[in-house]
C-alpha cells in the first residue's frame, strides 16, 4: 500500500512540475480576455456605456461620466500588464477590487453574470497569492536582480 502512495505522489508531483507555470499563465490570460474585452466593448459602443453608467450602475462617490472614463481605462491598461506579467499581484489586486464594484454597481449581474464574476475572483487570488509564475517579467526581473546581488 506505501509504494501506491508514494507512485501516486510521485506522479502528481510531476504533474505539478510540469503544469503549474502554465496554469498561471493560462489564469492570466483568461482573466486578462474577459477584462479586456469588457473594455473594448465599452469603447465600441460608446453612447451606450455613457448611458450605462449614467442610468443603470450605480457608482458610489465619484461621477458617472468619471466611472466611465476610468472603468474603461482600467478594462483597456491592466489586463496587458496582466498579460505580460508585470507587478501581476498589484494588478490583480486592484482587478479583484474592480471586479467586487461592478458586481456592487450593477446588482442586474447577480441574476445574470455573477458566476463569471465569481470565476474571475477566484482566478485573480490565485494570481495574488500564488504569483504570476515562470512565464511573466516579474520573474524575470526577480532573476535578473538575484543574479546581480
Amino acid at each position: 500500500m506505501e509504494k501506491i502512495i508514494n507512485i501516486y505522489n510521485k506522479v502528481f508531483a510531476w504533474i505539478y512540475k510540469y503544469t503549474d507555470d502554465i496554469f498561471k499563465l493560462f489564469v492570466r490570460l483568461y482573466v486578462a480576455d474577459a477584462f479586456f474585452r469588457a473594455g473594448w466593448l465599452k469603447i465600441n459602443s460608446w453612447d451606450s456605456t455613457l448611458y450605462l453608467f449614467e442610468s443603470e450602475y450605480q457608482v458610489p462617490i465619484i461621477p458617472w461620466e468619471l466611472a466611465a472614463y476610468l472603468a474603461t481605462a482600467v478594462e483597456i491598461i491592466l489586463p496587458i500588464f496582466l498579460i505580460l506579467g508585470l507587478a501581476t499581484r498589484l494588478i490583480a489586486t486592484k482587478l479583484f477590487f474592480f471586479n467586487i464594484i461592478a458586481v456592487i454597481s450593477y446588482p442586474v449581474i447577480w441574476q445574470s453574470g455573477f458566476y463569471d464574476h465569481k470565476l474571475w475572483g477566484i482566478m485573480l487570488l490565485i494570481t495574488i497569492i500564488y504569483g504570476p509564475g515562470k512565464f511573466s517579467i516579474d520573474t524575470s526581473i526577480c532573476q535578473k536582480l538575484n543574479k546581480k546581488l
